[in-house]
């Protein structure tokens, strides 16, 4: 018992608390055409960035009230109104000179080429694949190429 006692004691003085106490992150998108970004969690605090992309995803990483801590795709951190956050699914591609194909697998036929930070509704996803919705382009992207809500 005392030697459990003593390794909880020195993991609490080795490791970062963030790693015993890990924060539990997770994707949202953009509600509206226009959502603002601000320094902290109130309707006080200014306004760092006017997004005016509807369905960007961004990484929820805390919560004070009604306000989340975001994060987005170029690593742009601060606080948004829970009411301008939605669940739809998107995602952004991470990949310059991805191909969108017209079924999940290397070998049918591709539709088009998609550039790094092209936004992506989705439609479905499976275990490597995501079928997505682009403007007028519809298809399959690998899974690894997408960053956010799939």
């Amino acid at each position: 018992m005392f030697k459990q006692v003593r390794l909880i004691i020195i993991l609490f003085l080795v490791l970062p608390s963030e790693i015993l106490l890990s924060k539990e992150e997770y994707f949202l998108t953009l509600r509206n055409d226009k959502v603002n970004l601000r320094q902290g969690p109130s309707f006080d605090y200014p306004i760092k960035i006017l997004y005016k992309k509807k369905f960007l995803p961004v990484l929820v990483q805390d919560k004070s009230n009604n306000f989340r801590k975001i994060r987005d795709h170029e690593n742009n951190s601060g606080w948004i109104h829970i009411s301008q956050l939605s669940k739809r699914k998107a995602a952004i591609t991470i990949d310059d000179g991805l191909i969108l194909f017209s079924d999940s697998t290397l070998y049918s036929n591709p539709l088009a080429v998609l550039k790094k930070g092209r936004l992506v509704r989705i439609i479905k996803c499976m275990d490597k694949w995501c079928k997505v919705n682009t403007e007028k382009f519809k298809g399959w992207v690998q899974k690894k190429s997408l960053w956010g809500l799939l």
